[in-house]
């Protein structure tokens, strides 16, 4: 159940300009989650979400910048298990995620810092994960997967 929440959580995030935890909480209740504050700031602590000011001169939730990302943020069990498949081709790893959690698990892979990455893209339930080489890809793809046994 947490692991759903927390990946329904960081979904909302990603998607919606949400600045207080009351928000949140009315957000997760319209999608069945049935929460306390106090359940959400255990949440936001744990999934390291932060507060950024807009445009617009509100604040609003985000997930971990990358530059926090490399400093602090390990790749947590709820990422992880957002992670359905992986596969690679030439010097390009492929992983597919729970729809709206791609952005989320790219930032816990940016984090993790592997010299073989140059860079991830991510969609909405897709990330291109480029090499420099077909070694670095499947070194990649196979680390992942290891990771993916753990949990």
């Amino acid at each position: 159940m947490k692991k759903h929440r927390q990946e329904k959580l960081l979904e909302l995030i990603a998607h919606y300009e949400i600045d207080t935890q009351d928000e949140l909480i009315e957000r997760l209740r319209e999608h069945g989650y049935e929460v306390t504050q106090a359940t959400i700031s255990r949440d936001i602590r744990e999934l390291k979400i932060a507060k950024m000011t807009t445009g617009k001169g509100t604040y609003r939730y985000v997930l971990p910048k990358q530059s926090e990302a490399k400093v602090g943020m390990r790749f947590s069990t709820t990422l992880i298990d957002s992670i359905v498949s992986v596969d690679h081709a030439c010097n390009i790893v492929v992983l597919k995620t729970y729809a709206g959690l791609a952005q989320a698990v790219a930032v816990g892979i940016d984090g993790m810092n592997m010299q073989q990455v140059l860079g991830c893209v991510a969609g909405d339930d897709t990330i291109m994960i480029v090499s420099r080489d077909v070694e670095c890809a499947t070194v990649i793809a196979d680390r992942i997967r290891e990771l993916m046994k753990t949990v």
